[in-house]
């Protein structure tokens, strides 16, 4: 069961506001006599007073500044790992409405490179992260793991070491230079010609071979956008001590 914390908390924050402006408007409740038991209505008062300030404040930082996803696989290594939390930016792409996703204020679009986070197109209630590779209107080539973008090659070179003995190569991406995983540089899945529409984004893992992105869910549309990844602020896996020393990571 995936529980939708955006509905819940604005819920709960509209609630409480409701109640504290009727109190302000109507009721006019003051202070409980300490010497009288409080009734329904005054408990009701009270607790909307306490919570509606910290409800609204959490609920405006997470819908519109930052917002923290947990990783939950291992296709954007080596960039991020299982267990990282991550900070997104959610004003990078446009300011949206909470529950409907409603852009209201448009702030900027995905450059190439970006490492992003977005709603699953046959299933909004799953986020996905990404690197956006495709812009709208480009022409995306993946062959035996280079790739070509409007037929220019993407740089891509031998890094200096492993992970997890897997080798790791360097790409650059419009000046975005990061690592990537590649597993068998003489075998590589889903070569192909790809063409981004217009409002789409064609996105790829960093974990190339073991990554379900653009090449099997096609071009993300620009609706669905949650934010751009900008920072790791914690790593930990159950049973396991955290890795303090990802905390802080800017995501290249």
């Amino acid at each position: 069961m995936i529980v939708n914390l955006a509905l819940i908390l604005t819920v709960l924050t509209l609630a409480s506001g409701v109640v504290v402006a009727i109190d302000k408007l109507v009721w006019k409740t003051e202070d409980a006599d300490s010497r009288q038991a409080p009734g329904a209505r005054d408990i009701l008062v009270e607790y909307s007073r306490s919570f509606f300030p910290v409800l609204l404040f959490v609920l405006v930082i997470r819908s519109f500044i930052f917002e923290p996803f947990r990783i939950p696989s291992g296709s954007m290594m080596p960039t991020l790992v299982e267990g990282d939390f991550i900070f997104v930016k959610k004003f990078a792409y446009g300011l949206r409405l909470p529950v409907t996703e409603t852009k209201f204020i448009e702030t900027g679009n995905p450059k190439r490179g970006d490492v992003i986070v977005f709603r699953l197109p046959s299933d909004p209630s799953i986020n996905y992260i990404k690197r956006v590779v495709g812009l709208p209107g480009d022409t995306v080539v993946y062959e035996r793991h280079r790739l070509k973008i409007n037929g220019e090659m993407i740089d891509l070179n031998y890094g200096d070491r492993e992970f997890g003995r897997v080798p790791v190569f360097v790409e650059d991406l419009d000046g975005r230079v990061h690592d990537i995983l590649i597993h068998n540089p003489e075998f590589s899945t889903r070569d192909g010609t790809y063409r981004v529409p217009e409002g789409h984004y064609f996105v790829m893992g960093d974990n190339r071979d073991r990554s379900k992105d653009s090449r099997f869910i096609s071009a993300i549309p620009e609706e669905y956008l949650v934010g751009e990844a900008v920072r790791v602020w914690m790593h930990f896996i159950p049973w396991n001590m955290p890795d303090w020393g990802r905390i802080g990571t800017k995501i290249q």
